[in-house]
């Protein structure tokens, strides 16, 4: 079975200021939560309530998620959807959270997906350079 994970991470200058808005924001910018097309930012503001879930240990549903930020079903399922295809949100009996408990925990999750993904490439790399005698 291939399993896919799409994991963005943005390069950008940390904010000057100690603010946890401006940081959080910067948070999800770095992890490319926000596009052009996400006007309201409905992608980050899910996440922020993934992460207030994860915290309490409470996983919501798709509809709970929805009424609580004013947003659609449907815009809900489509941001989680990408959440979870970048390994950032897991799914249990039909309710989403964070896969940890916490934004160190999913920077280190993150880190060892990345880490794993260029370890692979990396033995691959080794073995077409073996092929073609490089």
């Amino acid at each position: 079975m291939l399993f896919e994970k799409r994991v963005t991470i943005i390069k950008i200058s940390k904010p000057e200021q100690k603010d946890i808005n401006r940081s959080l924001q910067w948070f999800g910018n770095s992890l490319g939560l926000f596009n052009l097309r996400d006007k309201d930012k409905s992608c980050f503001r899910i996440f922020i309530e993934l992460l207030k879930a994860s915290k309490a240990k409470e996983p919501l549903s798709s509809d709970e998620i929805a009424l609580k930020l004013e947003l659609s079903r449907g815009t809900v399922v489509h941001h989680v959807n990408k959440l979870m295809s970048s390994g950032m949100v897991v799914r249990e009996k039909n309710k989403y959270m964070l896969r940890v408990e916490n934004l160190s925990e999913l920077v280190e999750e993150i880190h060892k997906d990345v880490s794993k993904a260029c370890k692979d490439l990396r033995d691959v790399a080794q073995e077409i350079d073996g092929c073609l005698g490089l």
